[in-house]
């Protein structure tokens, strides 16, 4: 099996799909040139391989992005387009939100609507708040959208592929330091369905749910606690929406506790919404509060060591899991 960082698992996703149905484009800042040059990067080589027309490097404008993928997705058109950094999502939304993720609704369901937002997102190299800030929770919780956000280079693939071929309008969250972290992936067609949890690492005592880059963080935490006889299950969501919860309360309900693990700033984040789940419909199997590690309620700082504290780490896990045991 191929060993890729998430970067090139992306950049393969992409080109089967763009070989596969010539109405897939990709659209977006410099993804044919520039910053992209990096062979590990989501868009090496694509400009080369299948030209400006279906390559397409937009003005520095995020409306405009997402207006033009909104109008290629109501002609016919499987658009896939980049925004640089999660924040500029907000300048984005007025065509995601109240366009794309509606005009499926308002047709009632009689027209398709197949568009993937592509969102770099993540803090851990230095760009501050204006770049780093997770803002999932805010997109989950518009109706119509579906968000993605895997952890492995398998799983960015395999879901990618997925959301391309989707009729609907998928959010397609990657985390940039995961770009350049290798893992084995499949070749060929390989699938992930939307929507489907995956337990990364199974255990007996304390089920640990979370997504994207914390996947790490959670395995790491589960090793060192493993050689004291404490047994995490992970819980990797890959898909907040649509939630796995059945994923969710299964775990919980054979281990009885849990810790919800996010980047993401505390209040409003999208653990409240994991936790809302187990308490609503798995509240007899919990025999202690659950508890949540996330990241502070500030703007992610641009100085490394007060960035190393944003983020949440190994210890803040342990310590979480220690209370509750």
């Amino acid at each position: 099996m191929q060993k890729l960082g998430m970067g090139q698992a992306v950049n393969q996703a992409l080109r089967e799909e763009m070989i596969l149905d010539a109405n897939v484009f990709i659209a977006g800042e410099g993804i044919g040139v520039g910053i992209h040059e990096s062979p590990m990067l989501p868009t090496f080589g694509l400009l080369n391989e299948f030209g400006p027309g279906r390559v397409r490097d937009t003005p520095v404008s995020e409306a405009a992005i997402a207006g033009l993928a909104v109008g290629a997705a109501e002609a016919g058109l499987r658009p896939v387009i980049e925004i640089m950094f999660n924040p500029f999502f907000t300048l984005a939304s007025d065509m995601i939100v109240n366009h794309a993720a509606k005009l499926r609704y308002l047709s009632g369901g009689k027209s398709s609507f197949p568009l993937v937002v592509r969102i770099k997102s993540g803090a851990g190299f230095g760009a501050g708040c204006q770049h780093s800030h997770n803002l999932e929770a805010w997109v989950a919780h518009c109706p119509g959208l579906k968000v993605v956000m895997p952890s492995t280079p398998a799983d960015a693939k395999g879901l990618l592929k997925s959301a391309i071929r989707d009729p609907n309008p998928v959010v397609f969250i990657e985390d940039m330091m995961l770009y350049f972290v290798p893992g084995p992936v499949p070749e060929g067609d390989y699938l992930v369905p939307i929507g489907k949890a995956d337990v990364k690492r199974p255990g007996r005592d304390v089920t640990v749910v979370t997504w994207s880059k914390m996947l790490g963080v959670a395995l790491n935490a589960a090793q060192r606690l493993a050689e004291e006889g404490i047994e995490l299950e992970v819980v990797d969501l890959r898909s907040l929406v649509p939630l796995d919860k059945d994923a969710i309360l299964h775990s919980v309900r054979k281990t009885g506790r849990l810790v919800v693990l996010h980047e993401a700033t505390r209040t409003g984040g999208f653990a409240g919404e994991v936790a809302a789940v187990v308490m609503e419909e798995g509240f007899a199997s919990l025999k202690a509060p659950l508890r949540r590690v996330t990241g502070p309620d500030i703007p992610v700082p641009a100085s490394p060591p007060l960035e190393r504290f944003y983020i949440p780490g190994e210890d803040q896990l342990i310590a979480a899991v220690r209370e509750i045991l």
